[in-house]
C-alpha cells in the first residue's frame, strides 16, 4: 500500500515524499482511511510507529477540502502532555503541510505569551497546545474554540499520568459538542479506557502493538551494579563502546542534574534537560545532542516526552522508573520508525522490585550481563521498600492551588 493509495492530495503527497517515505507504517494505514472518513479513533500506538502523521496527513487534507468559515476560530486542537511534544507535533504539521495555505501554531509555557497572544489573534486552522497554557489563553480570551472541528489527545496515558484530565475535561466545555475526536496511547489502563468512553463515540479502535510492550526494533539488557558505582560503570560504557549519541533518564531533576556534572567531570560531553530548565536551555541541549556536539543527554521523564531523534542508537535507564509502564515510554525513544536500538538499565538491588514489574507488564524476562570489574557486592542489602502510592500522581492533594491547576504540570 503507498500513500497515495490512501486518498490524500498531490501537495499533502508531495510533502510526505520529500521525507522519503513511501509506504504508509501500520498505524497510519488504518488511522488516516478512519479520520478521512470522520470517525472517532481510539488507537493504541507506540512512540515511534508513525503516530504524528497518522492524525496529521488526514487532518491536513480534511482541512484543505473545506475552507475557512469563521476567520479568528480554531478549527483543529492537538492537546500534548509536554512543551517538548507540542513542538515536536506541530514541525510535523509544518513539515506536511508546507504546500497548503493553512495557518498553524504551537502554545505552551515558558516563553512569551504575548507572542502567542498576537499569532492566535490571525486565527488557526491546527493548534498544538499544553493544557496550561490553553487554559490561560482560554482565560484571557484570546482564542475562540467554540467552532473547533476535531480534537486530538496525543499520549493520553501521560496526560493521565500528569493529572491533566481535569485541565481536559475544562477544555471541552468550551468547544461545540459535535466534534470529531482522536485519543492516542501509547498504553492501555482502565482509567484510559474511562476516559475514552467519556469523550469518543463509536469510536475506530486501531492497535498496532502488544498490549503494554516496546518496540520489536529494541533490544534490552540489563547490569546488574552496585548503586554507587553506577556513573563510573556509565562513563566507562560510553566510553569503552565509543557511544556517540545515548539518551540517559533519571527520576529526579536534582539527580539529572548531579549525573551531567560528573559525566562532564569524566571527560564525556554532557547536557541535561528537567522543568527547572528554561525551555531555552532545552531546546538548545536537544539541538546540540542532536547536532552530535554533546554525547549524553541526561533527561527526566517528562521532560523527554515527545523528542524525536533520528536513529538514536542508545536509552539508558541509569535509574528504573517506579511506575512500569514508564520503562515501554522510555525506551520507546530509541528503535523508531523501523530503526535497531538498545535499552540498557542499570540496575541495583534496591531495585530489584521494580525490574519485577517491568517484567511482569512486558510478560518476558530482560536478559542480565554483569560488567567485569563491576560486579555487585553481595553483602550490600536493599534498603527498606517505601511503599508509593500511586494515585497520588493523579491527585495533587493539599497542594492543588486554586482554580484547577497544580505546581507540578509545569514542571515538564
Amino acid at each position: 500500500m503507498s500513500f497515495a493509495s490512501l486518498g490524500l492530495s498531490a501537495d499533502i503527497l508531495r510533502a510526505v515524499s520529500e521525507q522519503g517515505y513511501s509506504e504508509p507504517t501500520p498505524v497510519q494505514r488504518q488511522a488516516i482511511p478512519a479520520i478521512l472518513a470522520g470517525h472517532d479513533v481510539l488507537a493504541g500506538a507506540q512512540t515511534g510507529t508513525g503516530k504524528t502523521a497518522g492524525f496529521t496527513l488526514p487532518l491536513l487534507q480534511r482541512l484543505s477540502e473545506q475552507p475557512r468559515q469563521h476567520r479568528f476560530a480554531v478549527r483543529v486542537l492537538i492537546l500534548t502532555p509536554t512543551r517538548e511534544l507540542a513542538a515536536q507535533v506541530h514541525e510535523s504539521v509544518r513539515t506536511y503541510g508546507k504546500f497548503l495555505p493553512l495557518r498553524s501554531a504551537a502554545i505552551f509555557g515558558g516563553v512569551s505569551i504575548n507572542t502567542q497572544i498576537r499569532k492566535l489573534s490571525q486565527g488557526m486552522d491546527i493548534l498544538v497546545a499544553t493544557p496550561g497554557r490553553l487554559l490561560d489563553h482560554a482565560a484571557r480570551k484570546t482564542l475562540d474554540l467554540s467552532r473547533v472541528e476535531c480534537l486530538v489527545l496525543d499520549e493520553a496515558d501521560r496526560m493521565l499520568d500528569m493529572g491533566f484530565i481535569p485541565d481536559i475535561r475544562r477544555i471541552m466545555k468550551l468547544m461545540p459538542e459535535r466534534r470529531q475526536n482522536l485519543m492516542f496511547s501509547a498504553t492501555y489502563s482502565a482509567d484510559i479506557r474511562k476516559l475514552a468512553d467519556g469523550l469518543l463515540r463509536n469510536p475506530v479502535n486501531i492497535s498496532v502493538a502488544a498490549r503494554n510492550s516496546a518496540a520489536e526494533g529494541v533490544s534490552h539488557l540489563v547490569h546488574p551494579v552496585d548503586r554507587e558505582r553506577k556513573r563510573e560503570m556509565l562513563s566507562h560504557m560510553v566510553g569503552a563502546n565509543n557511544w556517540r549519541q545515548v539518551l540517559v533518564f533519571t527520576r529526579t531533576k536534582h539527580g539529572a542534574n548531579r549525573l551531567s556534572r560528573q559525566m562532564e567531570q569524566d571527560g564525556i560531553s554532557t547536557a541535561a534537560i528537567h522543568g527547572n530548565k528554561s525551555q531555552g536551555a532545552r531546546t538548545r541541549a536537544l539541538a546540540d545532542f542532536k547536532r552530535g556536539d554533546v554525547r549524553v543527554l541526561v533527561a527526566t521523564d517528562i521532560a523527554a516526552r515527545g523528542l524525536d531523534i533520528d536513529q538514536l542508537p542508545h536509552v539508558v535507564n541509569f535509574e528504573l522508573p517506579h511506575v512500569a509502564e514508564d520503562y515501554i515510554h522510555r525506551v520507546g525513544r530509541t528503535g523508531r520508525a523501523g530503526q535497531l536500538g538498545q535499552a540498557v538499565s542499570l540496575v541495583c538491588v534496591d531495585e530489584h522490585p521494580l525490574l519485577a514489574g517491568i517484567e511482569r507488564l512486558m510478560k518476558c524476562s530482560l536478559p542480565r550481563e554483569i560488567i567485569p570489574g563491576y560486579e555487585p557486592d553481595p553483602a550490600i542489602k536493599a534498603a527498606p521498600v517505601v511503599t508509593r502510592n500511586k494515585a497520588r500522581r493523579h491527585n495533587p492533594g493539599p497542594n492543588r492551588r486554586r482554580g484547577g491547576r497544580t505546581p507540578s504540570r509545569y514542571a515538564a
